[in-house]
């Protein structure tokens, strides 16, 4: 892996890890659920991060996106 792609996946790494210690410290804390669209974000988050390390853009089918 190159070291841009590296520097890359480490930045969508601790977005992502952010995100979660955000909404885990919402749950336990606050006893209040993520709003849909954080839960959406950090979903493309690690879609993107995904598409990263594949090197390639993945479609969804019509099954998986239901």
């Amino acid at each position: 892996m190159s070291q841009s792609k590296r520097e890359q996946v480490v930045s969508h790494l601790r977005y992502i890890r952010q995100e979660l210690r955000e909404m885990h410290l919402g749950v336990m804390e606050e006893n209040l659920l993520p709003e849909a669209g954080e839960v959406r974000g950090v979903l493309a988050q690690t879609e993107a991060l995904l598409e990263l390390l594949e090197g390639k853009t993945t479609r969804k089918s019509k099954s998986e996106a239901s």
